[in-house]
């Protein structure tokens, strides 16, 4: 059968099918948004972007970049590009994009040591201390801090993720710029607390 638009043509009946597919919701993570005036992006402009490119149901949450969305098709692996590409055009501004379905994003938050079952959880009291950085791709070998000299902090690899906890704030992290220059694609963070607001913009009451 070719596709015609959002019907299937069938040679049997020569006529156009209605295809029917439940609409798959993504997380698209921009990093360094609103980090200084010079990237300064209105969360309704952001959103704008997204519904010109055809997405629907187009959430924003907080000011770092952070977009929940529907499309009712799979996205390619160029997708990201082309939502960097649109947000350079409307705003000006260049910004690297991360994008999960929602099952990926939701994988990667259930994972979280320092949130769950693992007794690591108990440490992390503070959702503003406690970061998960979502890296693309994850390379197959990753040199980790010596954890005695990053104490008190804590550092887990996870298979798409880094979760951390910092509790002397971000600025003021023991691990080195090294660490994050064995990642050579798009590395973005964001804290527990936006974490957890994203699966509840995932996972609606």
């Amino acid at each position: 059968m070719q596709a015609h638009g959002n019907c299937d043509y069938s040679a049997s009946t020569g006529m156009d099918v209605p295809r029917y597919s439940r609409a798959m919701k993504y997380v698209a993570l921009l990093r360094g948004i609103n980090v200084g005036a010079a990237k300064a992006v209105a969360m309704a402009e952001l959103a704008s972007v997204f519904g010109g490119l055809g997405f629907t149901d187009v959430k924003t949450l907080l000011r770092s970049g952070n977009v929940v969305f529907n499309t009712d098709d799979v996205l390619s692996a160029d997708a990201a590009t082309a939502i960097e590409a649109a947000v350079l055009v409307a705003t000006g501004v260049q910004s690297s994009v991360l994008v999960l379905d929602a099952a990926a994003f939701l994988a990667i938050a259930d994972a979280d040591p320092l949130h769950g079952t693992d007794p690591l959880h108990s440490i992390a009291t503070d959702g503003s201390k406690s970061f998960v950085t979502f890296v693309s791709p994850m390379p197959d070998s990753v040199e980790v801090p010596d954890a005695a000299v990053l104490h008190p902090e804590v550092l887990r690899l996870g298979e798409n993720a880094i979760y951390q906890w910092i509790p002397d704030g971000s600025l003021r992290t023991k691990v080195p710029r090294s660490f994050w220059k064995q990642f050579p694609g798009v590395v973005t963070a964001r804290n527990w607390n936006t974490v957890v607001k994203i699966t509840e913009l995932l996972n609606p009451p």
